[in-house]
């Protein structure tokens, strides 16, 4: 079984390589998005980035920084598939993951005027904001020295592998196929 960790920045194309991951190589998926919108829906609250980010810091404040990645880890290893965790986004979710032995971080980048026309043409909850809301978002979850917070930039400088996504999806999905070369992973469909 070997677990793939998904970090970057918004709109990068995660979950593009989620989708070709599930599709193409029979992989199951767990995302903190989900594990998050779950949790709003029980507590009956609006579901979009400001309550996920508040929850999501609140869960993480009351339990551990790696809290939600390490629900979902129990997930997947009772599945005992291989499995992608989408979207990691502390340094304490990597180390969690960390002490798999088969865990691999995949970081994701892109422009940041493409990545906002993706999330604009996406349309999900979270994505319906301004440019300028899109950049604020990300400044908001890039730094920040408090272990609950998100801190994408460190998690990104964390990952074993970056992809950067400004291309063709076919030219992702290639750039995928090489990061499953270089990690010697072995379809099993």
């Amino acid at each position: 079984m070997i677990i793939i960790g998904i970090t970057g920045t918004l709109g990068s194309g995660k979950g593009t390589i989620v989708k070709y991951l599930v599709e193409q190589k029979g992989f199951e998926h767990y995302t903190v998005r989900g594990f998050l919108t779950e949790a709003l829906k029980k507590r009956n609250m609006a579901v979009n980035r400001d309550t996920m980010t508040s929850l999501a810091n609140e869960l993480r404040k009351q339990n551990s920084p790696s809290y939600i990645v390490e629900k979902l880890a129990e997930k997947a290893l009772k599945s005992g598939n291989d499995c992608v965790i989408e979207s990691i986004r502390t340094p304490g979710e990597v180390a969690a993951l960390r002490k798999y032995p088969k865990f691999v971080l995949l970081a994701v980048d892109a422009d940041i005027n493409l990545r906002y026309q993706r999330i604009l043409k996406r349309n999900s909850e979270t994505d319906q904001v301004s440019f300028e809301t899109f950049v604020a978002n990300e400044k908001r979850e890039m730094h920040s020295d408090d272990p609950n917070k998100q801190n994408l930039s460190k998690c990104i400088e964390m990952a074993d592998y970056t992809i950067l996504n400004n291309d063709s999806i076919n030219s992702l999905h290639s750039k995928v196929e090489t990061f499953l070369n270089n990690i010697s992973y072995d379809s099993q469909t």
